[in-house]
């Protein structure tokens, strides 16, 4: 029974407050308690906002009112805490944000009825080492990217699995990504789509300098460690492509499956593969 949600929404949105607003009421009226994220309250007219980082914490359900970026950058928010999430779509493709503004009401009242189906996804944990020491850690949904600058070279990417040595790619950079983010930047740069309840982990080189060097799935408890060598070049490292940081010669990157997990609230009218036809026109002709 849920007696508590909590709503982020994304930023300068033209419909975010009357939808807000909207979900709040519906709630309401059952009792349920709403906590909005404080830039969120203060747009609707109400003074009793909460921080982001608080939210999960404190409810059994979150709604995010955006794009897939929006709900991406929530589900780190959540990180460990299991609190399952709907995605409604005011963007454009929205692949993770599975409910439409014309599903919405639908919607709400199974999250209401407490019936609704959750599927649970795989994260990832990517630490970045610097002369043995940590010195960045990250939680990702979708994926962990290094990359060179606009301007720089291909650099020399080592990379181990479980210890063992995989391959030394040479490229513009290197993709590790979750079945969830199998449909993003790792599909754009030729790697497969994978099922999103499959656990796996997939290497997809970036524009490789070697035909051979193909994209290849991994066993989910693999531990991979790429070891990234350039000279006078700009490379960066980037997690669920919105947060990251400068890379220095010689610094290594691991990356393994995170215990923490994220749980998507499936749309009542609409399974994966039909959002697979409708979103990325999946076997048009």
């Amino acid at each position: 029974m849920v007696k508590k949600i909590g709503i982020y929404a994304k930023k300068n949105h033209p419909d975010v407050e009357q939808i807000a607003i909207e979900i709040c009421e519906r709630f309401r009226r059952e009792g349920i308690e709403v906590l909005l994220e404080d830039r969120l309250a203060e747009l609707i007219g109400q003074i009793n906002g909460h921080a982001g980082e608080d939210i999960p914490e404190q409810v059994d359900l979150i709604i995010v009112l955006g794009g897939d970026g929006t709900l991406i950058s929530v589900a780190r928010q959540v990180g460990g805490l299991n609190v399952p999430i709907v995605g409604v779509n005011l963007g454009r493709l929205g692949f993770l944000t599975e409910v439409t503004r014309d599903e919405l009401p639908q919607m709400l009242e199974v999250l209401i009825s407490g019936e609704y189906q959750v599927s649970d996804r795989m994260m990832l944990d990517a630490a970045i080492l610097r002369d043995g020491q940590v010195v960045g850690q990250y939680t990702v949904l979708n994926d962990v990217v290094i990359n060179k600058g606009a301007l720089a070279r291909i650099i020399d990417l080592d990379t181990y699995v479980d210890g063992r040595l995989l391959s030394s790619y040479k490229a513009d950079g290197l993709i590790v990504a979750t079945p969830t983010g199998s449909t993003g930047y790792n599909l754009a740069a030729g790697g497969p789509i994978i099922y999103p309840e499959i656990n796996s982990l997939m290497i997809s080189p970036i524009c490789p300098h070697m035909l051979t060097n193909r994209p290849i799935v991994l066993w989910s408890r693999s531990v991979i460690e790429i070891d990234v060598k350039f000279e006078d070049d700009v490379v960066f490292f980037t997690a669920d492509g919105q947060v990251g940081r400068k890379l220095l010669p010689g610094d290594r990157v691991q990356v393994r499956r995170s215990e923490a997990r994220t749980r998507l609230v499936n749309s009542p009218s609409k399974d994966y593969f039909e959002i697979l036809r409708t979103k990325l026109s999946w076997g048009e002709r």
